[in-house]
């Protein structure tokens, strides 16, 4: 029914058209979201057109207030996220998430200093109660990178793995998510987040894995 590519879609930032119209103009099999969604409604009713093909991961943005929040962890929007697991598309591929950003409140990997939390529960615990989102941690850290959110995904294989941060060879990217895709198996990596597509191919063979980053609502189709 919907043979045609892939489609990788940058940060579409609360905009929505361009993006059915690539699905729609391409056939496309599957249509993969890299973060910063802000939708201005359920995500599910933004994409009602494709939403079968839809899959997603969060970004920054997407807990910058409780709007976002509401439209990307709404119940009926999270079964399509992607972030900590593997889904098996009907083609065949295996596709993995990781939303979300490093912070230093929490885990900045480029630091040498230990994690100061494992996981959200843990930084829940110690977080005021007047901060708390949901009971949990403060509404930001929703957005937050973890240690064992990482490993466990480690522990995973896939064929592709999305994340909202960049790998290692960015400028701006992330050494523990090269470590991350090659513990997965992963052939290929996109990201978000940098709202730019730089030429990473001379890294690949080093990296052992191809890494593409996607700009600014921008849509990258692949086989």
């Amino acid at each position: 029914m919907h043979p045609g590519p892939l489609l990788f879609c940058g940060d579409p930032h609360g905009q929505w058209q361009h993006i059915l119209d690539a699905a729609m103009q391409t056939r496309a099999r599957a249509v993969i979201l890299l973060g910063d969604l802000e939708p201005a409604r359920p995500l599910q009713i933004e994409l009602e057109a494709i939403w079968e093909r839809v899959w997603f991961i969060h970004g920054n943005h997407d807990t910058d207030h409780a709007g976002n929040f509401g439209n990307v962890w709404h119940p009926e929007v999270s079964e399509r996220s992607l972030h900590g697991r593997v889904v098996t598309l009907p083609c065949g591929t295996r596709i993995a998430g990781l939303g979300g950003v490093f912070r230093g409140a929490v885990w900045y990997p480029k630091d040498p200093q230990a994690p100061k939390f494992r996981n959200r529960e843990d930084h829940a615990r110690v977080t005021p109660s007047q901060d708390r989102w949901q009971g949990g941690v403060h509404l930001k850290h929703w957005s937050t990178i973890y240690p064992d959110e990482v490993e466990q995904l480690a522990t995973l294989q896939a064929d592709i793995l999305i994340t909202h941060e960049a790998p290692g060879y960015h400028d701006h990217g992330f050494k523990a998510l090269d470590t991350l895709a090659r513990r997965m198996g992963v052939r290929m990596t996109v990201h978000g987040h940098q709202h730019d597509n730089i030429d990473s191919s001379a890294h690949w063979d080093s990296q052992g894995f191809q890494s593409f980053g996607v700009g600014l609502r921008g849509v990258m189709a692949a086989d």
